[in-house]
């Protein structure tokens, strides 16, 4: 059994057995049918990954490593809000006419802020003080802009990541370690997505600024499964556990505006079988 497995198998099991009902309650989101989508949570979930013993792709099913790259490029890298630079249709229910989100997500990284040092957007912040101030408590991104919430089509739920280096005694290169902070989280369909999304960007940025890749701690202020997802998580917690896959980034790429989806890969990923036309709410 994978690592990931066994954190993911752990968290819905607490949710499960100890989490909170929120049945009859007044709920914003909602099931395609107008149905009022209701949830078992718990608040604060918080789970490590140590990624240079394991890349955290879950075996219980597939995590689609290529679209869940993808999505984090297009927000880290792209800088978009709009789904026309999106390969997958993950983003649809939330798009105008024009396929944008408004300002969120990829629309925050791009706004640039005046340093001592110049002008640099969120992303190429980091990137700077990871290259030249690597030490610094302060290298970190937000995107959950209360200016701007009322121009969003949804409030960002990963919305800010700290990073934080450290030195390990007999290491020739230091290592980059991330806190990925979320408000709320659909365990069911998105919690694999998004640490898998957040390890890439971790290898991705610690190759380009010539660093070892080291923790990614997952905090997660509400981590739920939807009602109609009980009888799924369920069947899922119970399925055979497999060796995680081996990760490849490529190798050659220096500059994180190079990367592509195509970067990355997988070998010995075996898994059980894909869930399909999981109920989303909305």
């Amino acid at each position: 059994m994978s690592m990931a497995d066994q954190i993911f198998i752990d968290m819905c099991k607490d949710i499960l057995e100890n989490g909170t009902d929120t049945q009859g309650e007044k709920v914003r989101p909602h099931w395609e049918d107008g149905t009022p989508a209701y949830t078992i949570k718990k608040f604060g979930v918080v789970n490590r990954y140590d990624l240079q013993k394991e890349f955290p792709l879950i075996t219980l099913r597939r995590t689609a490593l290529k679209s869940a790259t993808d999505e984090v490029l297009w927000i880290w890298q792209k800088k978009s809000n709009n789904i026309h630079d999106l390969g997958s249709h993950i983003w649809d229910e939330w798009a105008d006419e024009t396929g944008s989100i408004g300002k969120a997500y990829g629309y925050q990284m791009s706004v640039k802020h005046k340093y001592k040092e110049g002008m640099f957007d969120q992303v190429d912040r980091v990137i700077y003080d990871l290259k030249n101030n690597p030490f610094s408590r302060r290298i970190m991104t937000n995107i959950y802009v209360h200016q701007d919430l009322s121009e969003m089509r949804l409030y960002p739920c990963a919305y800010s990541m700290t990073f934080n280096v450290t030195q390990k005694k007999g290491d020739d290169k230091l290592t980059l370690n991330g806190i990925l902070n979320q408000r709320s989280q659909d365990v069911l369909a998105a919690n694999n997505w998004n640490v898998v999304q957040y390890s890439v960007l971790l290898h991705m940025l610690a190759q380009v600024c010539d660093m070892k890749v080291g923790e990614l701690v997952h905090v997660i202020a509400d981590a739920h499964i939807y009602d109609r997802h009980v009888p799924i998580i369920e069947e899922l917690i119970k399925r055979p556990t497999y060796d995680a896959p081996v990760f490849k980034l490529n190798p050659d790429i220096k500059d994180f505006y190079q990367f592509t989806k195509d970067d990355v890969s997988v070998e010995n990923y075996v898994t059980g079988e894909q869930i399909k036309d999981i109920p989303i709410a909305i």
